[in-house]
This record gives C-alpha cells, structure tokens and sequence, in this order.
C-alpha cells in the first residue's frame, strides 16, 4: 500500500450520526491514500466507539478531556508524516472529489500553508468561509449590523462575498475544514492552545501569512456544514466562548501601553454585543449566509 499523502484530523465532541457520515462521505473524496485520526475531546454518547467497528484504519486519540478545538488539533497531527494534513469539524459531509480538488490546488499554490473549499449550508446556501481579516472599521460595522442588514458594505468587505467565487487568496479560512501544508503548520506552531473555540483560525491564517505563507480559497472544492452537533447543546457558554475569543484576538493586534485604552473600548462593545445576542437571535446567529443565486455574478480574486 501508498504511503498516505495527508492525514485527516478530526477533533470529536460527542458528534453523533455526523461522524459516519463524515468518514463515509471522506471515502469518494479522495482517490489518495490517506490516514484518519479521531482527536476526541471527552465524547459521551458512544458515537465515537460506534464507528471503529466500521472503519478499522481509523487511530482513536483520547486528548484525556475536553481541550479545545486547536489543542486537539494539534495533538491529532503530531507525529504526522504525510505532507499534507487536514483539520476538521465531524458534521462535514465531503462531496466526490472536493479533498482530491483541494489537493490539486495546494500544487497550483506552492506558498499555500492552508486552503480552504466553498462550504454550503444544509439548505443550498455558501456559507462565507473565506474573509478578510477583520479591522476596527470593518469589524464594527459588521458586527453591529450584520445581523440585520446582511448586504451593508462593511459586512460585504469582511466576507468578500459580491460575485462568483473565484480560486484565490483570502485573509482567513474557516476551521471547519482546513487543509494545511503540514511544513506551514509546523513551522508556526499549529493552532494557539490559548483559544479554546473560536478564532483559533483566523489567528492561525494570520500567523501563517506574516509567516509569508498563502491562504487560499478554492470554491470548486464543496463540502456541507451540518451545524454544531455539539455546540447546541452549549449555545449559552459558546456564546461566551466566542466573545472571549474575539477579544483575544483583537487584543493581540492591538498590544502595547499605547493602544491600552482601545482594548478597553473593545472589552466594552464586545461585553455589549454578548448582552444583546443572548437576547437578540438575530444578533447571536449573526448576518445570514449567501443565498445560492448570487453564485451567478462575476467576482475578481487573486491569482498565482
């Protein structure tokens, strides 16, 4: 047998039927050898266990409790010798192809450290998983009103999402699936374990690209999102979580004595925004993805 050519990652919370899924679908997306690790966080519903019967290649790592989604992460791609390696959510369900499409693309891309496929909801919609990262005047406007003015010119811009989508460089990617050249990955470090869910991404895709590595988006890749399996079950503290994680994150790029009054702003608004998505569903699902129409309108991206 071929020595396999990427290891996919799979950090598990107690996922349900989406893991079969998941492992099923992973079968038809790739004419390649491949390797699977489950990177389980503390699952409780047996649907882990459920599946090795089934899929006896599959390696079971037990992380020992519930660590986060990058410290998972990396611990599932320690020790992996393939060159690629793939870091995903399990309620991913693969179309034929889509992990060859995104393989074939990291040849194209040879400073790519991480490219990410076009990711459509259970109802035909693509979800914005290619965005540029956010700044103070792009993120605010976004956040206050995305929720309720989807099309608003801030939120467009943070998720370059006017026209048809186009192969090319992107700010950040979506962690639900992620293919990382595993030389870019590791030379950074993987995924900061000081994020436990949420912005764990976009600070990677940051990491990478001022390490001189590429993110690219490659839409012709399509996989679909389930939803959050486990983080229904949580809505209340991942909605903390993820406030959390977004000042993290901002504090970060604004470090430093001089910019210490900014991070108390920051503090301030994203403290008001959690207050009001716990009350507003508008606000705590915030702007609605793309609808599939608008897939039909020409859009520029960049080129190698």
């Amino acid at each position: 047998m071929s020595a396999p050519v990427v290891r996919v990652v799979v950090v598990t919370y107690s996922p349900g039927e989406s893991l079969a899924t998941f492992l099923r679908t992973l079968e038809t997306a790739t004419t390649r050898p491949y390797e699977v690790v489950l990177a389980d966080n503390g699952s409780t519903d047996g649907s882990v266990e459920a599946v090795l019967p089934a899929y006896p290649g599959v390696r079971l790592l037990r992380t020992g409790g519930n660590l986060g989604y990058g410290r998972a992460a990396n611990l599932g791609a320690s020790g992996a010798a393939t060159p690629w390696v793939v870091v995903a959510n399990p309620d991913v369900e693969w179309t034929p192809g889509s992990l060859d499409t995104l393989l074939e693309a990291g040849q194209r891309w040879p400073r790519a450290g991480c490219l990410g496929p076009a990711i459509r909801t259970t109802d035909g919609r693509l979800y914005p998983s290619a965005r540029a990262f956010p700044s103070l005047r792009r993120g605010t406007g976004h956040a206050l009103l995305g929720p309720f003015w989807p099309g608003n010119p801030w939120t467009r811009a943070y998720r370059a999402e006017s026209g048809r989508p186009a192969e090319g460089t992107t700010g950040w990617l979506s962690g639900s699936l992620m293919l990382l050249r595993r030389e870019a990955y590791e030379a950074v470090g993987g995924f900061d374990p000081s994020y436990f869910m949420y912005c764990e991404d976009m600070d990677l895709c940051r990491r990478l690209a001022e390490a001189g590595w590429q993110n690219v988006y490659v839409p012709a890749a399509v996989v679909t999102h389930l939803g959050g399996h486990a983080t229904r079950r949580v809505a209340g503290p991942m909605l903390a979580e993820h406030h959390r994680a977004l000042h993290r994150y901002l504090s970060r790029q604004y470090a430093g004595p001089a910019y210490a009054p900014l991070r108390l702003v920051l503090a301030l608004g994203l403290f008001v925004r959690y207050l009001l998505a716990r009350r507003v569903t508008a606000v705590s699902e915030g702007a609605a993805p793309t609808r599939s129409a608008d897939l039909l309108e020409e859009r520029q991206c960049d080129t190698p």
